[in-house]
């Protein structure tokens, strides 16, 4: 079975690697999409607390093919240690408000791994990462409207964050989200688990603007309506 485009009434397959990229071309530049996985019932990670022992082969063909079309991948501090990241073939910038590197990340080569954060743990990272990989957005709080245009000044326009939750809400409150990529995967694990957001409460928007399924697994990308 390939992937069927299920939006606009239209199906059709989507299974060839240039014509899944072309639906996943972003329409502007700069912009922001971030890609999140949850099961039928809603949960963001399986019992070790880590997406991948929910995903799949179908949710993995787009996840590589989103990193290979990004120029950079943005992920929160503490979802790169829970998910055990590593340095990637684009650079990672790790969002955190305490400017603690995750131990996998911290001997990196200079300027794979970059950190967004707050003036007041500035000093950390700078001492892991060097001064040139630490981008400031704010004195004690993180503002994440300035993440967007920061990344693009450095020619990192296509902007992809793999979370977690709590950087996705966060993201999404103060308006720098452009696009919603979202798995859900064909199993029900019931239990205490996180949803894609967390944290206080949102109301946005979005429009689905593609919809694709492979073996019961649904791949929807949404844009974030202004």
């Amino acid at each position: 079975m390939g992937l069927r485009i299920l939006t606009n009434r239209v199906t059709d397959h989507a299974g060839d690697a240039h014509e899944l990229a072309a639906l996943y071309a972003p329409p502007m530049s700069p912009w922001l999409r971030v890609n999140m996985v949850s099961t039928a019932d809603g949960a963001a990670t399986g019992s070790d607390g880590r997406s991948g022992s929910i995903n799949n082969e179908v949710d993995g063909r787009v996840f590589h093919l989103l990193r290979e079309l990004a120029d950079v991948i943005v992920v929160g501090a503490g979802t790169a240690r829970a998910e055990g990241y590593r340095p990637a073939a684009k650079p990672i910038v790790l969002v955190s408000r305490g400017g603690e590197v995750p131990d996998s990340l911290r001997t990196a080569t200079s300027g794979s791994v970059l950190m967004a954060t707050t003036e007041a743990a500035a000093g950390t990272a700078r001492q892991v990462l060097g001064d040139d990989n630490v981008i400031v957005l704010g004195e004690s709080l993180v503002d994440l409207a300035l993440l967007k245009p920061a990344l693009a000044v450095r020619g990192l326009s296509d902007i992809l964050c793999e979370g977690g939750p709590h950087l996705l809400t966060t993201l999404l409150a103060a308006g720098a989200v452009d696009e919603l990529c979202a798995t859900t995967v064909p199993r029900l694990v019931g239990g205490p688990y996180p949803r894609i957001t967390d944290g206080p409460a949102i109301d946005v928007p979005v429009e689905l603007m593609l919809l694709l399924e492979d073996s019961g697994t649904l791949i929807a990308r949404w844009f974030v309506q202004r």
